[in-house]
């Protein structure tokens, strides 16, 4: 079964994903990055789950999600609320899992039309 359409126009896919690196159509990228679901693939500034401050998170607010998943890097973990504050009173959801179930989650709701966002840390340990 298809969970996606074989083409979405003007929409960003993650067309391939391993330990290090991501490609966002044919571009690929080797650092943390935020992939919104229309628009231009950013990079995030995050090198390690620990350098994540508040500031990260206000910059995905800027993108005006409706849904930001989290990809937390080659395992689950989870940062702590305060980090994301702005999101949960703007009303954003969040959703945290490994970068790679995050970027099929990112696909399977950006083909859908969805308003998301991809926040997905590459650490150096991912390489």
């Amino acid at each position: 079964m298809k969970f996606q359409p074989d083409r979405a126009d003007g929409v960003n896919l993650v067309t391939r994903q391993e330990p290090g690196r991501i490609w966002v159509g044919a571009g690929a990228y080797a650092h943390s990055l935020l992939v919104p679901w229309r628009g231009e693939v950013q990079p995030w500034g995050a090198a390690s789950l620990h350098e994540l401050g508040a500031p990260h998170f206000e910059r995905v607010l800027s993108l005006q999600p409706e849904l930001v998943i989290f990809g937390s890097g080659r395992r689950l973990r989870f940062v702590a609320p305060a980090l994301y504050r702005a999101l949960i009173e703007a009303r954003v959801g969040m959703e945290t899992m490994d970068t790679a179930a995050a970027c099929r989650t990112f696909n399977v709701l950006a083909g859908e039309g969805r308003s998301v966002v991809a926040a997905l840390l590459l650490e150096p340990s991912d390489l």
